[in-house]
């Protein structure tokens, strides 16, 4: 696993990808895994990079494990590895590692992982086993700095799961179903003293959580996406610059939505059905937060026999609609599904690729993938 090998050409920022956090657990070093995206969105598996330390193969769904920047200056892969504590910058173009940071000494996402966020200026960590936020400056050539942590913890000691950040606002999950805000614009969180259980958590007695978030482009929204036996997502506004009440969507069409991800011109929300086997496009309105109908895929290919969860997504495309996503899948024959999206008279379509799956061999347990260029927002 720990081997670097090229199968096609010569990297290049121009060029479209998948990328993968291995998350391969001792005693073998884990990796990231790029993937060429040819026009019709198909994968070539192209090159593996060493990242030189020890993944965890699971977690949390909603901890974000790669997170990537393209910006004027540089284009960089950040990926974590939870059993060493530590997150890896990559240089996108020459697909090396360009150097690795530490939290504090007590920093420790071992059990379930290290989720990721980054707004350019700084990436932020969640250290699920010590309830920590880490707040780390990005340096010229995609290295990192670590500049201190704060301690989080929900209203009933949960771990922190799901993190988003939009302009000056973090918005967080906790597996106790409490979700909480904090204020960014100095750099390190500021929590917004607004940490409230999610309205379906509290309606459901407990049997729904929020899991995954992603926020609307202009900050008015939050959106989660939960871990429930149904299809249940919340929105809150917070335009105001603190969570609201949140408001819940809810069907029975599908089981759990812990993964989420709006489409470019936030017009859809695509769903991850997480211990279902579909993938969800539902309407969404960004005046309003409302969401509606919108379609389901047919069931993903391989469920059981080679993956048991749909977890972590990427768009198709970066612009428009998304065209539909790719979904990684968590199993012994771990892969990215590739489920592509058609509208039609004002109604939309999801059909899985006839050449999807397309296998990630260097992991057992693949959870978060990310899109090289990332969406915009």
């Amino acid at each position: 696993m720990a081997t670097v090998f090229a199968v096609s050409g010569v990297a290049t920022a121009a060029t479209q990808y998948v990328i993968t956090n291995d998350d391969v657990a001792f005693p073998f070093l884990t990796s990231i895994t790029f993937y060429a995206a040819a026009p019709d969105g198909t994968l070539t598996r192209q090159l593996q990079v060493d990242t030189g330390g020890y993944g965890i193969g699971g977690g949390f769904f909603g901890a974000n494990r790669i997170s990537v920047l393209d910006n004027a200056t540089q284009q960089c892969v950040y990926a974590s590895e939870a059993l060493t504590d530590d997150i890896v910058g990559v240089d996108v173009n020459s697909m090396t590692v360009a150097g690795s940071a530490h939290g504090s000494p007590t920093d420790d996402g071992s059990s379930n992982g290290i989720g990721m966020a980054n707004n350019g200026q700084y990436l932020y960590a969640s250290f699920t086993n010590s309830n920590t936020i880490g707040t780390f400056s990005i340096q010229p050539g995609c290295g990192i700095a670590f500049v201190n942590d704060i301690a989080v913890s929900g209203l009933a000691g949960g771990m922190i799961n799901g993190m988003a950040i939009r302009g000056n606002i973090m918005v967080t999950s906790f597996t106790d179903g409490s979700i909480e805000s904090f204020d960014i614009s100095g750099g390190s969180p500021v929590a917004n003293s607004d940490e409230q259980y999610s309205t379906a958590t509290l309606t459901s007695l407990d049997s729904t959580y929020p899991n995954s978030i992603d926020i609307t482009s202009d900050a008015h929204y939050a959106i989660f996406g939960d871990t429930s036996t149904a299809q249940v997502i919340e929105v809150s506004d917070i335009s105001s610059g603190r969570l609201t009440t949140t408001v819940v969507h809810s069907s029975n069409a599908s089981i759990s939505t812990s993964t989420i991800m709006l489409s470019p011109d936030e017009t859809l929300l695509y769903a991850a059905n997480t211990q279902g086997d579909a993938i969800t496009a539902l309407g969404f309105n960004k005046k309003t937060g409302r969401l509606s109908a919108g379609c389901v895929s047919k069931p993903v290919k391989g469920q059981s026999k080679n993956w048991s969860y749909l977890v972590g997504l990427g768009l198709i495309s970066q612009t428009g609609n998304g065209s539909g996503v790719y979904v990684a899948e968590f199993g012994s024959s771990s892969a990215i599904a590739m489920v592509s999206l058609t509208t039609k008279g004002g109604k939309c379509s999801l059909k899985e690729s006839p050449q999807s799956p397309f296998l990630d061999p260097n992991t057992l347990g693949l959870l978060s993938i990310g899109t090289f260029p990332p969406r915009a927002f």
